[in-house]
């Protein structure tokens, strides 16, 4: 894999601690520290906790026995489930994120919205929700309303990738997308930015599939005048593929790191099956040394 040299100081590896980490966070946290190295970059290690009804201790405890087996090296960031826990939980900004959430409330950017899942389900939200929830004026604080960004105030959205600045629009799919839960708790795309602002971070390597991610937080970031965000370089790798074209998920046991260590394989053993795996196929010892 020929990885660009990118002009950033400093990036972040954010897993989610609702499963053993998987083949596919490897290569994108292997990609992240080879690219930081090439820049001279720092790395953060920032742990996406936010939902606590799917985070367990074994799998907080995951993330740190993945990064030491896999050698992927970090500069910044907790070092233990216990440091984690008191000063980098996404608990502890929690003020950060509703502070946030009443900016957006206080401009009128937001609006209530009540409809369940199953009718937002197969629901194109490119025309609103089902339920027509910006007419509504749906009281923010009543129970189970979820918050809604009205998306459409940001007509065009300006990307810094690797391959220069991408002009383009937010996709249907992410229309007026959540920003707090009906359990009042902040939502991922509003939390991810809010943590990237509050860490300096100026580079960001993720999976292709998080593209519109990027959009719908660079839409967000305008709402809220985060300049600095907007400047952030972009880069968004390709996946790995299982044999049904399907990218990994947490969801497929087998290729999870602790799987593959109770087989008796070595990180070097990981990092062929990661090579085999990427499309087209490469040589991972190409980019894992840093």
């Amino acid at each position: 894999m020929n990885l660009p040299h990118l002009h950033f100081h400093r990036t972040r590896i954010a897993p989610t601690p609702s499963g053993y980490l998987h083949m596919g966070n490897v290569l994108a946290f292997a990609i992240t520290a080879a690219l930081a190295h090439k820049a001279g970059a720092d790395v953060l290690l920032r742990i996406d906790d936010m939902d606590r009804e799917r985070v367990r201790p074994e799998y907080v405890q995951d993330i740190f026995d993945t990064l030491q087996f896999m050698d992927i090296p970090y500069t910044e960031g907790p070092r233990d489930v216990q440091q984690f826990e008191l000063d980098y939980s996404q608990q502890v900004r929690l003020p950060l994120y509703h502070k946030a959430l009443e900016q957006l409330r206080e401009k009128g950017v937001v609006y209530g919205c009540d409809c369940t899942r199953t009718q937002l389900a197969g629901w194109n939200m490119e025309h609103g929700c089902p339920g027509s929830c910006r007419e509504k004026a749906l009281a923010l604080d009543a129970p189970d309303v979820n918050w809604r960004l009205k998306t459409n105030l940001v007509p065009m959205l300006h990307v810094n990738t690797h391959e220069g600045i991408v002009t383009t629009t937010l996709p249907a799919e992410m229309t007026d997308f959540v920003v707090r839960k009906k359990d009042g708790c902040p939502a991922y795309q509003l939390t991810s930015l809010i943590d990237d602002v509050f860490y300096n971070i100026d580079g960001i390597v993720r999976g292709e599939d998080l593209w519109h991610s990027t959009l719908a937080q660079q839409n967000l970031a305008a709402q809220l005048a985060f300049t600095s965000f907007q400047e952030v370089l972009f880069y968004h790798h390709p996946l790995l593929m299982n044999e049904t074209d399907k990218k990994l998920s947490k969801s497929a046991g087998a290729t999870s790191i602790q799987y593959l260590r109770k087989l008796g394989n070595t990180s070097a053993d990981i990092y062929t099956i990661i090579g085999s795996l990427l499309k087209p196929v490469v040589n991972a010892d190409s980019w894992r040394r840093w």
